[in-house]
Formats: C-alpha cells, structure tokens, sequence
C-alpha cells in the first residue's frame, strides 16, 4: 500500500513552477518590447520636433536669400535656382515628415524602421544645410559686390557735385564775362559810331557832288555816274578825283581811330535790273557790281590806303534802293556804298 501510494505522488507532477517562469518570461518581453516602442515613439517625436525648427529657420532664411537676391537681378539666376532646389527640397521634407506623422498617429512601423527613417531624414536636412550654407556664402559676395557698387556710385555722384559745382562757377563767370564783353562791345561800337558820324561829315564837307553822293543810314553812297561810265568798271577822271579825296579822308580816320578798335571800310557795288547780253566784258550783274567794287579798292590802296581797312563786295540787283520799274528807280539802284564797320 506503501508503494502504491508512492507510485501515485510520483505520477502527480507540479507544472505551476515552470508556467509563472514561461509567464514571468513573457510578460518581460512584452515589457521589453513596450520600452522599445515608446523610445522609439520618444525618438521619433523629438526628431519631429527638430525637423520643425530646422524647417522653421530655413523658411525664414530662405525668406532672407529671396529679399537680397532681388537687388542683384545680374546675378541672381544661379541662386534661384538654388532656392528652387531648397523649395524642392523643404517641400519631399515636408512630405516625408506629414508622412511619418501619420505613421506616429497610427502607431505603426517598429523601432528600427522609425530609426532609420529619422537617420534618412537627418540625412537629408544634413543636405539642406549644406545647401543653405552655399546660398549664404553666395549671398555674402553678393552683398560685397553690392557694398563696392555703392561705393562706385557714392564716388560718382560725388564727381558729379563737383562738376556741378564747377559748372556753376565756370557759367558764372562766362556770364560776368560776357556782361564785360557786351560792355565793351557797345562802347566800342559807341565810339565807331562817333568815328563813323565824323567820317561821313568829313565826306560831306570834301566831296563837291552832292546830288550824286548822299548818306543812307549808316552808309554813304556814290551813284555810279560819279565814278564809272555806264555797263564799264573803269573809273572815269572825274571818279579819281572824288576817290582821292576819299583816300585822303580814310587815310585821316586811320590816324584816329584807336588801334584796339578793328575797324574796316566796305565797299558794296551794287547795278540796276538790266540784263547783260552776253557779248561784253561781263557775264552778268554779278560779275559788273563785283568789279567796281573791286576797282575803288584798288584805287584807295593805291592811294595810301591800307589794304587791311578794306572789303569789296558785289550784290549785282538784289538789294534795290527802289524797286519801281523806272529808269530814275534803276538810276538810283546803280551805286557804290561805303560802310565803316567792325571786321
């Protein structure tokens, strides 16, 4: 009975040791697995966290590269297309951290997956980084470019002032000159006229044909009876006697006429509206007035006149001082005149 009875408590077995070891096991990896997950959950959400900041920054950086970049349009092409690619970038980041947001929402995906998404995300902010370094050590030599630019400009209008400046001056005193000028000029162009006026008076008073030699304004006038027969340029023998004398006057006024003053005596042949033929000595109108101015010139200076007080000129027809067809109108368009004036 004995036996009997020890056969039946070696055939009774306590299982209740190794079931609460297999329980106890279990419920440490449970635990195990519980830590790893919420590290993982802890990783996770502080790389999140970081990648919002990092985000933040970049954003306003980018911001900062965009509002620089627009004061150099020359060289802005290459930097915009590095902010392009930041944008890219910042937008796949952006994608990438909704994305794992939604994984974290979810509570899906292991530990280790989480970690190597985080690794491959650092990864990539790691690359913006770099990005953005390049684009602010872009944007620092674009400040120093700008920097000299301003300078440049700064000295230019600085030149710019001083040649104002200058200019005023300067046009100051061109105008203080040209008051000083016009002063002078009238009192020369005075002190001919007083000349001129005694001159004339002078010819009046030694010259015997007054029908034929009058003053007309400022001008004193032969008929060209006096000194030439009709359609020749030859100067008659009474035309040498009154040429003389006007020699002789001339050669006075040079005497009192100061020698500041430089003075000429025009002399201005003029013809009446009578066409030439063709067949004579001249061609036409032109060629005759021309001539006979030439001739009382040359007449004067070989009478002691200097060469250098006198001009000739020919007008032909075309400055009538009667334009009635008549012949007393034509009579009195045919003239020599004389004109003392400044050269």
């Amino acid at each position: 009975m004995s036996l009997s009875r020890n056969r039946r408590q070696a055939r009774h077995v306590d299982y209740w040791p190794g079931f609460v070891d297999a329980l106890s096991t279990l419920l440490l990896a449970i635990m195990f697995l519980l830590t790893v997950f919420v590290l993982a959950q802890f990783l996770l959400s502080r790389e999140v966290s970081d990648k919002d900041s990092v985000l933040a920054r970049l954003n306003s950086q980018i911001n900062e590269l965009t509002q620089l970049l627009s004061l150099e349009q020359s060289n802005s092409q290459d930097l915009q297309d590095t902010i392009a690619n930041l944008q890219a970038s910042l937008s796949q980041t952006e994608g990438e951290r909704s994305r794992l947001q939604s994984l974290l929402n979810e509570g899906q995906g292991a530990g280790a997956a989480a970690e190597k998404r985080a690794g491959e995300l650092s990864a990539s902010l790691d690359a913006e980084k770099e990005l953005s370094a390049r684009a602010m050590s872009q944007v620092e030599l674009l400040n120093q470019q700008l920097s000299a630019l301003r300078r440049q400009i700064a000295a230019l209008e600085e030149a710019l002032n001083a040649s104002e400046a200058r200019d005023k001056e300067s046009n100051a005193k061109i105008a203080d000159l040209g008051r000083r000028l016009n002063v002078a000029l009238a009192q020369r162009v005075q002190e001919l006229n007083r000349y001129r006026s005694d001159f004339f008076g002078r010819l009046r008073e030694i010259l015997s044909d007054k029908d034929n030699i009058r003053v007309v304004g400022d001008r004193f006038v032969f008929q060209s009876e006096v000194l030439f027969p009709l359609g020749s340029a030859e100067i008659n023998q009474a035309g040498q006697v009154e040429m003389k004398k006007l020699a002789d006057a001339i050669i006075q006024l040079n005497k009192e006429i100061p020698e500041d003053i430089n003075w000429v005596l025009r002399v201005d042949g003029h013809t009446d509206n009578i066409p030439f033929t063709g067949t004579g000595r001249f061609q036409d109108n032109w060629e005759l007035s021309t001539a006979r101015a030439t001739a009382v010139v040359k007449y004067l200076i070989a009478n002691g006149v200097p060469a250098n007080r006198l001009v000739a000129a020919g007008f032909g027809e075309y400055q009538p001082l009667d334009s009635s067809d008549t012949a007393d109108a034509r009579s009195r368009n045919r003239r020599i005149e004389l004109k003392l004036t400044e050269r």
